[in-house]
């Protein structure tokens, strides 16, 4: 496993209120698109794409850092908070939309792809880091 499915792999099973954010969310994104023509199709709101669009800046940010990255060390330790972020955030939609982890996955793997390969991290973590900060994380 690469990226953020490995920093973030032990899922837990747990739900928690998610603030909407969306001043940075990418397009509109259906569950069906994700998970295939058997899933739900149920549209993600803008709080949950953006919960997603942040868990993939956190892995990110604590991918860099364990790698000893000097950019990262900029940011808060991400690897405790940022993994507790991503499983509620993912409980939540995986309950809402109908989506299997595996859908969350590919979701989340979509994500991180777009900020690594991107000048986009440094323009998400501040809103990112107001949204961890009011999950009370």
């Amino acid at each position: 496993m690469t990226g953020p499915i490995r920093i973030f792999a032990p899922l837990a099973a747990a739900c928690a209120l998610l603030l909407p954010l969306a001043a940075f969310a990418p397009a509109p994104v259906r569950a069906q698109d994700a998970a295939g023509p058997a899933a739900s199709a149920v549209p993600l709101e803008a709080g949950e794409r953006t919960a997603l669009r942040c868990s993939a800046a956190f892995a990110l940010v604590a991918q860099g850092q364990a790698a000893g990255e000097p950019a990262m060390a900029a940011y808060p330790p991400m690897a405790a908070r940022g993994r507790e972020f991503f499983v509620r955030s993912a409980a939540q939609i995986m309950d809402r939309a109908g989506l299997d982890r595996a859908a969350v996955a590919q979701l989340l793997r979509g994500e991180y792809e777009d900020l690594a390969r991107g000048d986009m991290l440094d323009a998400v973590m501040p809103p990112c880091l107001l949204l961890l900060d009011a999950s009370g994380l």
